[in-house]
């Protein structure tokens, strides 16, 4: 075999080979390079701003700082609700082994309740164990005292000194005022979430509720870097909060104490307005509750008491209570009458003791057995006669009687400024019908005209119409607030007035007569509250009535073994001084014999309280103006 031949390298087509491999290898490194560069150029420059503020987000984080609370104050500038220094027990979870341990121990250091543990453990789910959490709120100065002798023994617990709401007047306002509490799950659907950032308490009744806008501020907030836990290392820089505004209210505490304190702890309402503005004077409703018990969260033992009390404290009942007015519509009745021209002012009728529809045998009763006699308007109202009421009802008619005295605002809220006000009842066949499918029948027109029957009103309402019959027939809305003020250096400023309606103006004779057979009631010998006036320094006009809260045999239970009190509500509308009335006022007991022997008597105690209090007691505040300045603190 001959041998293989040997192939020979080509030099060239290998160098040729390798540059082009070199070429394609280096634009490749190339291109990856300017890859590299453009993505580096977007992150870098184009993108800079948007991924420093990523970064930043990831290490600062935005610490809220919670508003101060703005106070409430009475007219004359007496605290109402506060903010004051307290101290609490917090805890950080992460620092403790054994919870379940640590607080049986701490039960006896500090008292704990079982509430208090509850609350903690729920406050627990979704913190991180970093955060510090409240255990116990308001520790007395004895319980820290104790805590800081054993302080080292509970490693994560600490006293922590807090802002807390108070009521320095207690029940005495606390349905008008009402009270804050932790905010809830249903609040949170409401609020902004940024605004309530870092605020853990809310109005949730009275003053506080409805001007929870104005009471709140502005939060500010703490720029902190926190490392990769979250954790605050310290502080950059911060916003300082808002706070919210001061808050001047019409009421007069000493005409509230003097009002909450005639009932003697008998369940009622009282309201008291100045006619010439709108203002509330005084707002009471007895029994009361103590606001102080629900700002950290009410024990359910105390909750449990509140609600099974019989006489329903937490039912605000100058604002919500429902009651039939009985006699104290006979004035309203008495202008729409007039008005209307369905009576003249020197109409009589006669009162024999029992009224008759005609072509009907039922009677309805006068008060009096026997009767009146012949009397007018003012010898009516003064005597609160039952006939002459029933006929001008009668020849009113259900619906024009309804219509006019819709004017003075029964059948609907006042507008005042708080929340869930009641509507009341303005019967009217429209009503009737809307509400039970039934026609409307004669004798229930006739016992309208008394305040009876479907009629149902609320102490504020009463109230209301009262000041407008006062104001001779100009509405002046009715409110709570009378100024406000932005920090105590801060002037202040009065909130404006309403628009006055102005186009229900009583004819001046009407109104005098009117006007006059209220005075009678107090003033006149005939008068079913004379006697209870009779040394009065002022002249008033005033009208007592009795609502039965049961008829003397019901259709399920008898009762006939009840007493007057227990059947019947006393009450009892006035304003005083009668020429230049300054007050008027509405009042409700709900166990009394009648308005005479029963509300009258309060009544005058609310007028004197007012118009004459005993000397060194403050003298009511001039309508004019609120403070000029907050009190020095």
């Amino acid at each position: 075999m001959s041998p293989r031949r040997t192939k020979l390298k080509d030099s060239g087509s290998e160098v040729a080979l390798f540059q082009r491999r070199a070429v394609a290898g280096f634009l490749i490194i190339v291109v990856c390079l300017g890859v590299l560069a453009a993505r580096f150029v977007n992150l870098q420059v184009l993108r800079h701003a948007e991924f420093a503020t990523r970064a930043d987000a990831n290490r600062i984080k935005l610490r809220p700082i919670p508003p101060a609370r703005g106070l409430i104050f009475d007219r004359n500038g007496i605290l109402l609700a506060d903010n004051t220094a307290a101290f609490r027990l917090e805890v950080v979870p992460e620092r403790v082994r054994n919870m379940d341990a640590l607080l049986d121990e701490l039960r006896n250091v500090v008292p704990l309740t079982d509430d208090d543990i509850k609350r903690f453990q729920e406050s627990r789910k979704g913190r991180r164990g970093f955060n510090s959490l409240p255990l116990r709120f308001r520790l007395s100065d004895d319980e820290v005292a104790k805590f800081a002798v054993n302080r080292w023994r509970f490693p994560g617990v600490e006293v922590v000194p807090y802002l807390t709401r108070t009521y320095p007047r207690g029940a005495e306002f606390g349905h008008v005022v009402g009270y804050v509490a932790r905010i809830d799950e249903a609040d949170l659907q409401k609020l902004d979430a940024s605004r309530y950032a870092g605020t853990t308490h809310v109005g949730k009744t009275g003053i506080e509720r409805f001007y929870e806008n104005l009471l709140h501020g502005e939060p500010g907030y703490e720029r902190v870097e926190t490392n990769a836990d979250g954790r605050a290392l310290r502080v950059l820089d911060s916003t300082p909060p808002r706070p919210g505004k001061n808050l001047y209210l019409s009421i007069d505490v000493r005409l509230q104490e003097a009002t909450e304190a005639i009932f003697e702890g008998k369940a009622g309402a009282a309201v008291a307005i100045d006619p010439r503005n709108g203002e509330v004077l005084a707002m009471v409703s007895v029994p009361s509750f103590d606001p102080n018990l629900f700002v950290n969260g009410i024990s359910h033992t105390d909750y449990r008491g509140l609600l099974s009390s019989p006489l329903r404290p937490l039912l605000h009942r100058a604002l919500v209570g429902t009651y039939k007015p009985g006699s104290t519509v006979k004035p309203f009745m008495g202008i729409a009458g007039l008005e209307m021209g369905v009576r003249q002012p020197g109409d009589t009728v006669v009162s024999t003791g029992e009224f008759h529809i005609p072509g009907q045998s039922r009677g309805y009763r006068d008060w009096r057995r026997g009767g009146h006699g012949r009397v007018g308007l003012v010898e009516s109202l003064a005597q609160s006669v039952n006939t002459y009421f029933y006929s001008l009802a009668l020849d009113m008619g259900i619906d024009r009687m309804t219509s006019y005295l819709g004017r003075f605002g029964f059948g609907k809220p006042t507008g005042i400024d708080l929340n869930g006000e009641g509507n009341g009842i303005l019967p009217s066949k429209d009503w009737k019908r809307a509400m039970f499918d039934k026609p409307w029948f004669p004798g229930e027109t006739v016992i309208a005209g008394i305040g009876q029957g479907y009629w149902v009103v609320t102490p504020v309402q009463l109230a209301n119409a009262t000041a407008i019959l006062a104001a001779k027939g100009e509405h002046h809305p009715i409110h709570l607030l009378r100024a406000t003020q932005l920090g105590f250096n801060a002037p202040v400023e009065p909130m404006p007035l309403a628009r006055v309606d102005s186009s229900f103006i009583v004819k001046m004779t009407n109104w005098d007569l009117v006007r006059d057979g209220m005075v009678a009631v107090v003033a006149g010998p005939t008068g079913t509250a004379a006697r209870v006036f009779a040394d009065a320094p002022y002249t008033a006009a005033g009208k007592t009535g009795t609502a039965q809260r049961f008829s003397r045999t019901g259709d399920e239970v008898d009762k006939r073994g009840l007493t007057d009190a227990q059947r019947h509500q006393a009450l009892f509308v006035a304003f005083a001084p009668a020429e230049q009335p300054q007050i008027a006022l509405a009042l409700v007991m709900e166990f009394g014999a009648s308005g005479s022997a029963d509300a009258a008597p309060l009544g005058r105690k609310i007028l004197d309280a007012w118009l004459a209090p005993p000397p060194g007691t403050l003298a009511p505040t001039p309508t004019a103006a609120p403070p000029a300045m907050g009190p020095s603190r």
